[in-house]
């Protein structure tokens, strides 16, 4: 279970840039729930899968991951307990590593890394036997450098390898925004088969619509900071991708009202 508690979080603070990019948030996600979350750009989404894979520090609040504290616990250390797939296909492999070698990384994710006993061991039948169930031929790659590979191929095998050691929380962050359609609708299918396979518990970062009505058990929608909407079972069933059309639209609504009434406020007081 992922448990996030009064997250908090202010980007340039005292300044006329101040961004508060998450205020007081606080969530939980049950072991193996699939949770979709969409919001306006700025409204907190990268920073709260920043905040609980270690890349960003918070300025108050608290993380635990199956009952430990994670708060303080840096990227690195927390590596084994959360996996996480970027928008960027290029971020999340070694180019100049080939695929088996990239694999083996992945498997030893968050401790010492001897490859040498994973390369030359057993393993490799079972990356190929994984790989073949992608259905592009990456089977007969192993010993290929990975940045040979086309951005699906790459995001797929990334997909894979974010998966391979059954992280407590796995974060997908707009993962297949850079993608070409086609490339989208594999990596989303790859996605689909891999999170019910596994036990994770996955938070999806998404701007389609499509996926956020067709995919996952719940919805989140962010706005400056916070929780907008809140979903899930048949609730979060109900859903049209036209609906959530709606209600982008009627946040943007609520974006440009905010605004307008600070700088009302500011032209008062000059």
């Amino acid at each position: 279970m992922l448990r996030l508690e009064s997250l908090e979080k202010t980007f340039n603070p005292g300044t006329e840039n101040e961004v508060r990019a998450l205020q007081q948030v606080s969530l939980d996600f049950p072991k193996g729930s699939f949770t979709v979350v969409i919001g306006t750009n700025g409204s907190g989404k990268s920073t709260l899968q920043g905040a609980i894979s270690g890349a960003l520090d918070l300025d108050g609040g608290r993380i635990t991951i199956d009952g430990v504290d994670v708060t303080r616990w840096p990227e690195h250390r927390r590596a084994r307990l959360v996996g996480r797939v970027f928008q960027d296909p290029f971020a999340g492999t070694a180019p100049d590593l080939t695929v088996a070698e990239n694999l083996a990384l992945a498997e030893k994710r968050g401790r010492p890394r001897t490859l040498a006993p994973l390369l030359r061991g057993a393993r490799r039948g079972a990356w190929r036997e994984l790989l073949g169930r992608i259905g592009l031929g990456l089977e007969h790659r192993l010993d290929d450098p990975i940045g040979l590979l086309s951005g699906g191929q790459r995001q797929s095998i990334t997909l894979l390898m974010a998966t391979l050691t059954e992280p407590s929380v796995l974060l997908l962050d707009e993962h297949t925004a850079a993608l070409d359609p086609r490339s989208a609708e594999l990596v989303i299918a790859l996605t689909r088969r891999l999170v019910e396979g596994c036990r994770s518990t996955t938070i999806m970062v998404t701007h389609s619509m499509r996926q956020a009505a067709t995919l996952g058990d719940r919805l989140i929608a962010m706005h400056r900071g916070g929780v907008y909407l809140d979903v899930a079972g048949r609730d979060k069933a109900t859903f049209s991708e036209r609906e959530l059309h709606g209600l982008f639209a009627q946040m943007r609504r609520d974006d440009r009202f905010d605004d307008e009434a600070v700088a009302l406020a500011r032209s008062q007081y000059r």
